[in-house]
């Protein structure tokens, strides 16, 4: 689009069109501002909106250090806010701990998304457009991503108790550098956008342009695209939550009734639903294989990063490893109201009642302490009950095997009171009435 064919009156109202029925009088709106021209842009046209619509603007810039520039940066933006009268919070973060596991363009989204989450502002507004939405389809698709991944992004996301709006994804970066020199906006220049060792800046700056001789409506087309591969995403999602994807523990009978395709959206789903991370292609076909493929008995567990998927009398079971722990752990028991078990990464908590558990009068006769099976331990679970060992103790009660080694036993001197969450020995159970603990 050419600059003089632009109506710069024409971005205010199609602003305003998006957010007026979001932003109820009164509102308060963040920016998130970097100081280019993007979100300069922004800042102008929210600023000049604000009497019109009534929300009350504030921005934040993240200073990331990157850049020997970012002391600068950070000064420009103050000048920026000082001049339109807009509060301006400059929030310092430190990459280094997240830059060599996702990168830099990775970690520092991040930490801007975390800086804004920690605002109590309801409303946060990006200044993405159009040209951002077709360079993160392009990026994606060259990674090979699913559905999920070649989605466009969204004009309108909650996130967490925040709604994230982008009211410039519809304008391509021709338009808005056209409102910024009708308005004389001025702006920085981030150094690292000339350099094309970034995938995203080889994608605008030797890509686009060649695209842009042959294909002129590019933006908008990949735009389109993004939005259907974002409404199949959503069908998908529905699919695997009829599937079972949202169930505690997935069966394994329900990934075996389905097709080889649905069967993997479900399981994805459910990974991504138990806070896991994303195995690659191939390790969700192997995992599927090996949940689907083993014998009712078979001790299946598949690891992928830190993480672990095992399957136990037909459920399928999902979490972080566990870790490395010492056989002769002993922890003792002073009457805190929660401990930290290290085996099962878990914390134990004690809660005092009355003739349910353990009897507290019963444990005065010898230390209290928790400790790891060492063999031969038996339990009778209650008076009339046989003397059970350890191992059909367990069996019975459907304990996982490989947290049977890692169980904490409760015991009072070397007398065993209890396998936490599982049996109270008979010898120790509170009476009706009786003063008690429960420990779970």
């Amino acid at each position: 689009m050419s600059h003089t064919s632009f109506h710069p009156n024409s971005l205010h109202d199609r602003i305003a069109v998006q957010l007026a029925p979001l932003l109820p009088a009164g509102s308060k709106l963040l920016l998130g501002l970097s100081g280019g021209m993007d979100s300069v842009v922004l800042l102008h046209a929210l600023n000049h909106l604000a009497p019109r619509l009534g929300y009350t603007l504030s921005a934040m810039h993240v200073h990331h250090g990157i850049s020997s520039n970012a002391d600068d940066w950070a000064k420009f933006c103050a000048g920026l806010c000082a001049r339109y009268a807009v509060p301006l919070q400059i929030k310092h973060v430190d990459i280094t701990s997240l830059k060599e596991k996702h990168g830099i363009e990775a970690s520092a989204r991040k930490l801007r998304h975390a800086a804004f989450a920690d605002s109590a502002c309801r409303y946060i507004a990006l200044a993405h457009h159009a040209d951002d939405q077709a360079e993160t389809l392009m990026l994606q698709l060259m990674r090979g991503a699913g559905l999920r991944g070649v989605s466009a992004m969204p004009f309108m996301r909650e996130q967490g108790h925040q709604l994230l709006l982008r009211p410039m994804l519809e304008f391509g970066r021709m338009e808005l550098l056209a409102y910024a020199q009708q308005h004389a906006l001025e702006w920085i220049e981030d150094e690292s956008n000339a350099d094309e060792s970034y995938p995203r800046n080889f994608l605008r700056h030797r890509l686009f342009p060649v695209l842009e001789e042959r294909f002129p409506a590019w933006r908008a087309t990949l735009g389109r695209s993004a939005n259907h591969f974002a409404e199949a995403a959503v069908i998908l999602d529905e699919v695997a939550l009829a599937d079972g994807a949202g169930e505690p523990l997935l069966a394994v009978a329900k990934l075996d009734a389905l097709s080889l395709p649905r069967g993997k959206n479900l399981l994805r789903h459910y990974l991504h639903g138990q806070g896991a991370p994303m195995p690659q292609e191939a390790q969700l076909d192997d995992m599927l294989r090996q949940l689907t493929g083993a014998r009712d008995n078979a001790d299946v567990c598949v690891n992928f990063g830190d993480w672990q998927v095992r399957r136990y009398r037909g459920l399928i079971h999902v979490m972080q490893a566990l870790p490395v722990f010492d056989p002769m752990l002993r922890l003792d028991w002073h009457g805190e109201a929660v401990m930290y078990w290290p085996p099962l990464r878990r914390e134990l908590r004690f809660t005092q009642t009355v003739g349910q558990g353990i009897s507290r009068e019963k444990l005065v006769h010898g230390q209290v302490s928790l400790r790891l099976r060492s063999g031969g331990e038996t339990l009778r679970p209650h008076a009339l009950a046989a003397r059970r060992s350890m191992k059909n103790l367990l069996q019975e009660h459907g304990v996982p095997p490989w947290q049977r080694e890692r169980l904490p036993l409760l015991y009072c001197g070397e007398a065993l009171v209890c396998v936490v969450g599982v049996a109270v020995a008979a010898q120790f159970l509170a009476g009706e009435g009786e003063q008690s603990v429960m420990v779970a």
